[in-house]
């Protein structure tokens, strides 16, 4: 019944049971590390631990309950979800539940900087070794590097900083037919505007500290699994003691009843500023996922039912440090590394240490922005001023 909701519906109600609800609006925060049973025998049928049955405070109550299963219901067909610290520990986790000593992983070379990271630091060092893919390489061409030891296929559509869109469905039936797990880093465009499992993918990574959240207050990330992923997902995840507080939990399921009324008018204040900012003097192109001219936009129109806030602008000509007095003289933008947030933000997107197989020229620094919830004529008026001093090429 509730993968026939519609996306809104399910924001909204997903995960909001009546008996966690408590005759409450919103399920109550419940803080405990130990759970105490009527006797023995309660005991022993409290493991293993599953959701819905109270064990140990490290295997969630029903506030991590409802959240988790309210990200499961925004994905048709999948298993379950699983919660942790930050998005980065879900990838890390991801990654771990799939991989063993001696596998090979094929990485989508524009990937999350943190994630590149662990694979080139940690997985190496469990002598797991990655091979780094162009993501605008077709199925065929990622299967041509599938090798004896090849065991996943990593994915991030649209791809951070440069926004590439993937052919996810298409990827997903090459590397199911070679017997591979497929993951996906959906922080992006979140379940709500593209639905990963129902495309193929093993294991759908959000980082809902970003949209999920909405508020700039929380850290955490999800994992959401296929039947075929769930137990191994499951049994590293505990293995590792990951665990969310309850007060976080609460903090994201709140920002998540709200996801598609924010992500819209992400969506309507980005369009418009992109739109505006492709006519400046002082500006190559933008790279927005809904346009046309961005990398991989047929694959975008043909899966996706929206867009976000999140692109990137590649000035004309100037150095690093025009594009920082850029940044610097903006007043409506923070200066931050996140975003998903209500705020508008600003940050230059370097992609010389981050790129070993797709390095491109852009023509200039490449800034990326992304439009928040304030009138996107203000923050028009802001960029303009900022612009104004810019040398252009």
């Amino acid at each position: 019944m509730a993968n026939d909701k519609h996306p809104d519906t399910k924001v909204v109600q997903g995960g909001r049971r009546k008996e966690w609800l408590r005759n409450m609006v919103n399920v109550p925060v419940s803080r405990t590390s130990t759970v105490l049973f009527d006797n023995m025998e309660a005991s022993r049928e409290a493991y293993p631990p599953v959701n819905g049955r109270l064990s140990y405070g490290r295997n969630g109550t029903w506030t991590q309950w409802s959240l988790a299963e309210a990200l499961t219901e925004l994905e048709p067909g999948a298993e379950g979800t699983m919660l942790f610290p930050s998005g980065s520990a879900a990838v890390s986790i991801a990654l771990t539940s799939v991989l063993a000593p001696g596998d090979e992983l094929l990485m989508v070379d524009s990937t999350y900087g943190p994630t590149r990271h662990f694979c080139d630091r940690e997985l190496k060092r469990l002598n797991v070794s990655t091979v780094y893919y162009d993501p605008l390489s077709s199925p065929a061409e990622i299967e041509a590097l599938i090798g004896e030891k090849t065991r996943a296929v990593f994915m991030e559509s649209p791809g951070s900083l440069t926004f590439e869109v993937q052919d996810v469905p298409g990827i997903c039936a090459m590397a199911k037919a070679r017997g591979l797990s497929t993951l996906l880093d959906n922080t992006w465009a979140t379940s709500f505007f593209f639905t990963a499992i129902d495309k193929g993918v093993d294991l759908s990574v959000v980082a809902c500290t970003k949209y999920i959240s909405g508020h700039s207050d929380v850290m955490m990330g999800a994992v959401t699994a296929a039947t075929s992923h769930m137990t191994r997902l499951t049994r590293t995840s505990r293995s590792f003691g990951q665990y969310v507080s309850p007060d976080d939990a609460y903090l994201v399921a709140r920002g998540l009843r709200t996801l598609g009324a924010r992500l819209r008018q992400h969506e309507l204040g980005a369009v418009k500023v992109a739109h505006w900012l492709k006519d400046q003097p002082q500006v190559a192109r933008v790279i927005h996922p809904a346009f046309a001219d961005c990398p991989g936009h047929a694959f975008w129109k043909r899966d996706f039912t929206g867009s976000t806030g999140l692109f990137s602008v590649a000035l004309k000509g100037g150095s690093a440090a025009d594009l920082d007095r850029l940044i610097d003289s903006l007043e409506l933008f923070g200066i931050g590394y996140s975003w998903g947030g209500f705020e508008s933000l600003a940050m230059s997107a370097d992609t010389d240490n981050l790129r070993t197989a797709a390095l491109r020229d852009y023509g200039g620094p490449l800034l990326r922005l992304h439009i928040g919830l304030e009138d996107p004529d203000d923050l028009i008026a802001d960029l303009s001023a900022a612009l104004a001093d810019y040398p252009a090429a």
